[in-house]
């Protein structure tokens, strides 16, 4: 589509988050699904200046007697694994299905909002919502699962080889990452298509690649937009965190006469939790409703403008 207005459709997708806040709240849920770690595993390393003096909690001697207790307790009580594991796998599944919620109301929501509605319900849209949760959980699990079974083998074989597989297998490695980001459009177009045509999983997954197939360059250009944009405001957003982490990092070695740092650290990033997942939620529905507009302004024909001439045929 040689006319697709880029900027109509980014505008429209704050206007519509903005006016209807409810979105916000599928927009937190939508985060639940997105990549996203943050993780802030500072690998605790046994440094080999580090001791039992201080409060630092643990030393070389006494690190290793700790690992052995912990090995022998769960030898002892293996159903801790198990039941750790299970809640894991819960909480995953949760965390997803929530996700899978959030994107569909984002998508809803921004179909209902174009429609002309004033006003978005929450129990309106998350009743909505359900109808479609199942295949939209089943596309992106199948998807997500397609490309597990392309990469564990790469893993495996880096394992057993002592990484020398890794370094093999990283020209197909590297292949992998634009077929992984082109995959990724199409499923965002094959959710919106689901959603808004009420298509099954398949149909809409076809109905996301003819919408990619046929429109190349806008799709291509906004995914750009979308998610160098979305990467910057996410570094911003996330900034507060990296910062009060990193005074802790470049002083590690400080940690052994004193844990203070560390404590004042995790309850700055506590206390702007909160607001970082409000932001989060905001940036997650923005993404979410600028590609279900981008869909919907693909796959219609334009619309004529009100203001068009109206040629009246003069009867003969």
């Amino acid at each position: 589509m040689n006319n697709f207005n880029f900027g109509e459709v980014l505008t429209r997708a704050w206007q519509i988050i903005w006016k209807h806040k409810v979105l916000w709240i599928f927009g937190i849920l939508a985060s639940c699904a997105r990549g996203g770690g943050g993780g802030g595993g500072n690998g605790g390393g046994g440094s080999r200046s580090y001791n039992s003096s201080g409060d630092f909690p643990f030393g070389g001697r006494e690190a290793e007697r700790f690992l052995e207790r912990a090995g022998d307790f769960l030898q002892e009580h293996w159903w801790v694994i198990l039941a750790s594991a299970a809640a894991v796998l819960l909480l995953s599944f949760l965390l997803f299905a929530l996700g899978m919620i959030g994107r569909i109301g984002v998508i809803k929501g921004t179909a209902t909002a174009e429609k002309g509605a004033e006003n978005l319900a929450f129990g309106e849209l998350w009743s909505e919502s359900l109808p479609y949760f199942w295949r939209l959980f089943g596309l992106n699990f199948l998807v997500g699962l397609a490309f597990l079974v392309i990469i564990l083998p790469f893993v495996v074989m880096g394992v057993l080889t002592a990484g020398v597989g890794f370094i093999c297998a990283l020209p197909l490695i590297c292949l992998l990452i634009p077929v992984g980001w082109a995959v990724s459009i199409i499923v965002e177009q094959a959710q919106a298509a689901i959603v808004l045509e009420d298509l099954g999983m398949m149909d809409g997954f076809k109905r996301g690649w003819e919408i990619v197939k046929s429109n190349p360059a806008p799709i291509v250009v906004m995914a750009l937009i979308l998610g160098v944009g979305g990467a910057i405001v996410g570094v911003i957003i996330s900034a507060p965190i990296l910062l009060a982490a990193l005074p802790v990092v470049i002083g590690m070695n400080a940690l052994r006469e004193s844990m203070t740092p560390l404590w004042i650290a995790l309850a700055c990033c506590a206390a702007y939790m909160p607001l970082l997942l409000l932001l989060n939620g905001v940036l997650s529905a923005y993404l979410q409703s600028a590609w279900a507009l981008t869909y919907m302004r693909l796959s219609q024909p334009a619309q004529p403008k009100d203001d068009a001439p109206i040629i009246i045929e003069a009867n003969a």
